[in-house]
Formats: structure tokens, C-alpha cells, sequence
């Protein structure tokens, strides 16, 4: 079975970090999140994926090319104009197997993939989609399901107390290829508010099941930030490669500590990170690899991506930089995001 992964979105809400930049290529835990998914997935016997991209696609094609440096298999289904989830997967008809399954790659979460299936070969259906509850359904597409697990409909954000469920579209799909007849070509189709609702208005067998393990849409800034924190507090066990030097201080190889420094765990900190005398850094900051940290600096609540240089006695608090980023010595900044490719800063 093939996993299409859709990794073309533009990742707007997490500007100016995506300026230049697919969504799913944002960091997570010092990695791409896309390596972690495909890893994830290849871990569970899944070695033949289609990439569906657009945006910026370049970045995907030169950090995986076909895909054997990480034991799999790669194609890609380049989108020359926007199609949406739907047309997407259209546009990799020729690419993808009679069983498919589909993701939308800027989900963060930690699913096991062959209960899923399981079901879905169970139910006879055509689709499976995997939903996770949500306490607040009000922001969400919700779902209403028979006893069976048949999907009824799609309750699009309703009021809190009027929601028929707190079972969500977790971007997790499970397809037969013949869904694909009901998808015109070249055509921009929402699969969320089109596609789904069609075949359900059909009758064709449009099923739903709940995903276990953690599950978080990173759409926004706020939630990037949160999943962060969830992951520093080993409530998503994603693996890292740094090692754990003491508990909830992951350290890199090749990182330099200057004298008197102070790690506040939880800490995550990349390879070859040069750390300058007496700077105290955490609780809860994300320093990527080759990052040189100044002396008396002072860094708590931040997410710093790789190449990043801090000057002296800056202090830095609830902030995310992009790659590569400078910051003078003695700044003060909250609740900044920063890019230097974006040039510019945004609280």
C-alpha cells in the first residue's frame, strides 16, 4: 500500500516562518516534520510514498530526492496550479496504488496505521476517515455516524452544545482507487467540503474511526509553540536524536558549553551549538544545530531553528526564529517571530 502525502499547502498562519518554506518542512524537535512522518510510517512497513507538492517544492525534492537515504521509495505529484485536498489526490492518480492511504503532511501526530486499515478492510467501504476528539468541536467540521461507524454527515463548526459528536476529520484517510472517479481532473476540489459530502449523499460507504496517540493540527503559531512544549513534556514521544544528558536536558553531539551555564529543563539542544559563559537556558527552549549562543544570555519559551546567532546578554522569552537569524547583544524580545529570509518580525 502507497501513502500519498499532501505537503502543498502555503502554511499561511505560520508566517513569516513559512515565507519560503512548505509547511510541512517546519521544524519539529530540531527535524523537518516531514522526515519524522516518513519515518514514522516506513517504521510501520510503509516503504512506497507519493509526495503531492506545489509551494516551494524544491525544498521537499532536495532534502528527500527518491527517498533511499531514509530506505524508501519516493514519486512526486507536482500541482502546476492549486487544486485543493481533493484535486490533489487526483493529480496523483497514476502514481498511486488500488489502496491508498492519504495524509495531509502539516498534522502532527503519532498513529498507528494498521488499526486503521484493519477497519477499513472490515467495513467494506470505500473510504476510512481517521477522526480524533477535540474538547471544543465549535472550530472544527464535526461528524455524525450511525452505529456502524458510517458517516451520516459533516456538521460544519457548530455551536458547542449543539455539535452531534466531538469527532473530528483527523487529515487521515484510508482510499479505494475507485474514489477517484468522483473527482474531476484539473479542478480545484475541497475533499473536506466536497468530495466527502458527495459520496455520503451517494451512499457509496464513507466510514469513520477514531485515531489513538497524540494528534495536533501546528497550523498556527500558538498551536507550533504548544506542540513544542508537548514534546519537552513527553506528552508526544516523537523520537530525537539528541541524547538525554540528564532528566529533560537533550544535548547534541558536537555542542560546546561555555563555563556556569545553566540548563532549565526542559531543554532541547541540536548538534555542533556553541553555548557562551554563564547564559541560562530553558525552561522550555528548542535550539537547533549550529547555533552559537552568546555569553550571559538568557532564553526560555523559544524555538530557535538551525544557524541562528545570538550576541551577548540578549534575552529572549515566548519567541520562535527561522533559519539562519542574527540578533544583536543585549536585545530584549517577547513574543517575537522572526524570519531573516521573511525580513521582518511579527509578535
Amino acid at each position: 500500500m502507497k501513502a500519498l502525502l499532501l505537503a502543498g499547502g502555503l502554511g499561511t498562519r505560520l508566517r513569516p516562518l513559512t515565507e519560503n518554506l512548505p509547511k510541512p518542512m517546519a521544524l519539529v524537535g530540531n527535524r523537518p516534520w516531514l522526515e519524522h512522518l516518513i519515518v514514522n510510517f516506513k517504521n510501520q512497513g510503509i516503504q512506497d510514498f507519493v509526495l503531492a507538492v506545489k509551494h516551494y517544492s524544491n525544498e521537499i525534492r532536495n532534502h528527500f530526492g527518491d527517498g533511499r537515504s531514509w530506505g524508501v521509495n519516493i514519486e512526486y505529484a507536482v500541482e502546476e496550479t492549486l487544486l485543493g485536498t481533493a484535486g490533489a489526490i487526483k493529480n496523483a492518480e497514476n502514481l498511486l496504488s488500488d489502496r491508498f492511504l492519504v495524509v495531509n503532511a502539516d498534522i502532527i501526530h503519532e498513529v498507528s496505521i494498521m488499526p486503521l486499515l484493519d477497519y477499513h478492510i472490515q467495513h467494506k467501504g470505500i473510504v476510512t476517515i481517521g477522526l480524533t476528539e477535540v474538547e471544543d468541536p465549535s472550530q472544527y467540521g464535526v461528524v455524525e455516524q450511525n452505529g456502524s461507524g458510517k458517516i451520516l454527515r459533516f456538521v460544519e463548526k457548530p455551536k458547542r452544545d449543539e455539535a452531534p459528536s466531538r469527532r473530528v476529520n483527523a487529515g487521515i484517510y484510508v482510499m479505494e482507487k475507485q474514489v477517484l472517479e468522483w473527482i474531476p481532473k484539473n479542478t480545484e476540489v475541497s475533499i473536506e467540503r466536497e468530495t466527502f459530502p458527495l459520496l455520503i449523499e451517494k451512499n457509496i460507504g464513507v466510514y469513520g474511526t477514531t485515531i489513538q496517540g497524540y494528534w495536533m493540527d501546528m497550523g498556527t503559531k500558538d498551536r507550533y509553540r504548544k506542540l513544542h512544549w508537548d514534546l519537552l513534556d513527553r506528552k508526544f514521544s516523537l523520537p530525537l536524536q539528541e541524547k538525554e544528558q540528564d532528566y529533560g536536558i537533550r544535548i547534541g553531539e558536537g555542542t560546546k558549553i561555555g563555563s556556569g551555564v545553566l540548563f532549565v529543563p526542559p531543554v532541547l539542544i541540536g548538534n555542533e551549538v556553541h553555548i557562551g559563559d554563564r547564559s541560562v537556558i530553558g525552561p522550555y527552549a528548542v535550539i537547533g544545530d549550529r547555533c552559537e549562543i552568546g555569553h550571559h544570555v538568557r532564553c526560555s519559551e523559544t524555538i530557535m531553528w538551525n544557524d541562528c546567532k545570538v550576541q551577548d546578554a540578549a534575552q529572549l522569552k515566548n519567541c520562535i526564529f527561522g533559519y539562519g537569524l542574527e540578533l544583536g547583544s543585549r536585545h530584549i524580545l517577547h513574543e517575537a517571530v522572526m524570519n531573516r529570509t521573511a525580513g521582518g518580525m511579527k509578535g
